[in-house]
């Protein structure tokens, strides 16, 4: 079910509260090391998304899918993650994932070391589970070797998973409106 444009505006602005309220949230921009208090209307304003909103999240893993998109094919991945996630006893790699409309980027929470950056462009879905409702998981065509994956990441809170999915697609939107706008003198 899709919601409407005033009811999807007060869910990313419940999500924008959470993420306020959360002390385990990296509120910088890119290249920024200090953490600075976002204004409750963040939802509302284009400047800390343009920066990149990032989120310290837990790397699940990832696994390859067939298709671009759709609910029941990331339902599918995410456990199939999830699970293999459980089966090996290891710890998760904990990284910023940032947010912007260029894409996604993922640095190692340790060592500040990039471990991936992915455009927005080859993104086709993300989502959170409905059912590990901490976990937020996006479809990407791989660079390399131009197939679908399906990477899973676990927040700390629902809200959290939430308000990076809400974020995408307020990016998402953003590159859209920041492409038709170079565009349009064409």
């Amino acid at each position: 079910p899709r919601l409407g444009p005033g009811s999807a505006m007060e869910a990313l602005r419940a999500a924008g509260r959470a993420v306020l309220r959360s002390p385990r949230l990296a509120r910088h921009g890119l290249g920024l090391r200090r953490r600075r208090k976002l204004p409750e209307s963040w939802a509302d304003m284009q400047e800390p998304l343009l920066e990149g909103m990032c989120f310290t999240l837990k790397y699940l893993g990832m696994t390859l899918v067939e298709k671009p998109k759709g609910e029941d094919m990331a339902a599918a991945a995410i456990r199939r993650i999830v699970a293999t996630a459980r089966v090996g006893a290891r710890k998760f790699q904990k990284v910023i994932l940032t947010v912007s409309p260029r894409g996604i980027s993922l640095q190692d929470a340790d060592t500040k070391e990039m471990v991936e950056n992915i455009s927005i462009y080859r993104i086709s879905y993300c989502t959170t589970d409905k059912l590990q409702n901490k976990v937020f998981a996006y479809v990407a065509q791989s660079q390399e070797s131009g197939a679908l994956e399906c990477h899973a990441f676990l927040s700390p809170k629902k809200k959290i998973a939430q308000a990076v999915t809400l974020t995408v697609a307020q990016a998402f939107q953003m590159a859209l409106d920041l492409w038709e706008a170079t565009h349009a003198g064409r």
